[in-house]
């Protein structure tokens, strides 16, 4: 087996048709990345008689003392099946990459473990997953282990939405709280729209505190990926909320008095009675919630009369598939639904861009008790999704020294942090402290 340098264009046609493709590994992502401030290598392996076998990405930065770290995202495309082969290669990538300057990969292959239900239970296994797993441990690679949360570079777990179905029967089978948010959405004047290259510094506003990468990341996949990028807004059409708003009030109205008079009505009696008066308990509060919205719609539409967008998504479409990149909104006005709606829209789009899936990004792992992800779980499983498992992250050390010297310069780093923030925390308890004490006196 050679290592050796392969050209984008060839790259390219060899990693499209790879049973482990994805987007993550193509020629667009690593001039993605080439311009956000990495550098990347495009390897071929080679059998001996010069066919190619193997191929991966590879991006990597100098992180520690002229010393670099490698990644190949979602990689390395190679049949890790075959022990002997996959040890023979990392003997020899590790040599090669040894002499350049490298001190680790690291790689988290697209290989899926399980399909699991919305509730965790799994609907199809990967036969091989276990004996790659031992493959990959048997060559070197540590690994990071059956993490449940975000703790790798790639979550290991996503949901997934297949759309082999009419959509009309698609809508039918989210959650019924999903069918209710996304109608509660339209009803609260949400309405979605499309976006252009020159758009996204809007979106960017929206989910520049969820992820440290750039606006010019964004713009580059965009460049890079070109008609295979979507993006959408969700805006309040504030006029239309305010005629929303009012005809449910009106319509809660109505009804309230419905029920006023049948419990005056002297003629129903016991359960009867009771039921309507527990109706008209639910009425008030319902009647109380839609005036309050009233009032929020009308003052909403004197501050932006042309409306206002509260929310943003981007999709990257590859082999007939559409990817969530990332989302995100302003969370004051979360109870009108627009993440469920643009969601609603996304899966309308693949379905009509024949896809045969639409993966909403990362979950927990954890489906009964998900913690701070619980709302997360729920929103993304709601659209009746399965959730794809994935094989997970591993490492791979070429130089132990400069490696380990490396990680434990880091311990220290994060070690002197620490002790600074709990400084820090002192030093305010102090304040605290005596401004109490200036206070008494």
């Amino acid at each position: 087996m050679q290592i050796i340098t392969l050209e984008p264009e060839k790259f390219q046609e060899y990693a499209s048709n790879h049973r482990y493709r994805n987007f993550y590994q193509t020629v667009a992502y690593g001039n993605t990345m080439k311009t956000n401030g990495y550098d990347i290598h495009y390897l071929g392996f080679i059998d001996d008689n010069e066919k190619l076998i193997g191929a991966s990405l590879i991006i990597f930065k100098e992180v520690f003392m002229g010393n670099k770290m490698a990644y190949a995202p979602r990689g390395m495309l190679f049949n890790y099946g075959n022990v002997t082969l996959l040890q023979e290669l990392m003997t020899k990538l590790k040599k090669l990459l040894s002499k350049q300057g490298f001190m680790s990969l690291k790689i988290d292959p697209f290989i899926p473990v399980n399909i699991r239900s919305k509730h965790g239970n799994i609907l199809n296994s990967n036969q091989e997953a276990g004996i790659i797993l031992e493959n990959l441990k048997a060559s070197g690679f540590q690994y990071h282990g059956n993490n449940l949360y975000f703790e790798n570079e790639k979550p290991r777990f996503e949901a997934i939405v297949t759309l082999n179905r009419d959509i009309k029967i698609i809508f039918n089978s989210f959650d019924k709280r999903t069918r209710y948010k996304i109608k509660k959405a339209m009803r609260s004047g949400i309405e979605i729209e499309k976006g252009e290259l020159k758009d996204l510094p809007a979106f960017y506003e929206f989910v520049k505190r969820k992820h440290p990468k750039k606006l010019s990341y964004y713009e580059d996949l965009w460049k890079n990926f070109g008609n295979d990028m979507s993006l959408y807004f969700a805006k309040i059409n504030t006029e239309n909320f305010v005629v929303s708003s009012k005809k449910l009030y009106e319509k809660e109205i109505e009804h309230n008095e419905s029920l006023n008079k049948k419990i005056q009505d002297s003629s129903i009696t016991g359960k009867k009675k009771q039921t309507f008066l527990n109706e008209k308990m639910e009425s008030d509060k319902l009647l109380n919630t839609y005036k309050n919205n009233l009032v929020w719609a009308t003052s909403l539409l004197k501050e932006h009369p042309n409306g206002m967008i509260v929310g943003s998504a981007l999709t990257l479409m590859y082999d007939q598939a559409s990817y969530m990149i990332i989302e995100g909104f302003h969370p004051k006005y979360k109870e009108l639904n627009p993440n469920y709606l643009i969601k609603w829209r996304m899966i309308e789009d693949a379905k009509e861009k024949k896809c045969k899936y639409i993966s909403f990004n990362g979950i927990s792992g954890e489906f009964e008790n998900a913690g701070k992800y619980q709302g997360l779980n729920e929103m993304k499983l709601g659209y009746n999704a399965v959730v794809t498992e994935f094989i997970g992250e591993f490492d791979y050390t070429i130089n132990n020294l400069t490696y380990n010297l490396y990680k434990n310069f880091n311990k220290e780093k994060g070690s002197s942090k620490d002790k600074n923030k709990a400084k820090d925390k002192d030093k305010n308890k102090d304040k605290k402290k005596d401004k109490e004490k200036e206070t008494k006196a």
